[in-house]
């Protein structure tokens, strides 16, 4: 499987306040940063498979409003997760 506990905890290690920090906006962010990024992957080479494509889009829309939130709330921090995932709005 693509997303392995290691590579979970990675993530939260480096973008949480903890390797147990699962549910701060900065840390599901990066993991649905790390999940898209798949997901665009997979579409390259399956153009038809629109289950996936639906997930994705849901997926983005999951990460956009997190994103607002953040924004909303901590425009700092906000600013430096979109440089260190390299979002674009």
């Amino acid at each position: 499987m693509y997303l392995t506990k290691e590579i979970k905890q990675e993530i939260f290690a480096k973008y949480g306040k903890s390797n147990t920090d699962t549910g701060s906006a900065e840390s599901q962010i990066a993991l649905f940063s790390h999940r898209i990024s798949h997901l665009t992957e997979h579409l390259k080479l399956n153009k038809k498979d629109y289950s996936t494509e639906h997930a994705l889009k849901k997926l983005v829309g999951k990460r956009r409003r997190l994103l607002d939130h953040m924004k909303a709330k901590d425009i700092e921090g906000y600013r430096n997760l979109i440089k260190e995932l390299g979002i674009r709005k």
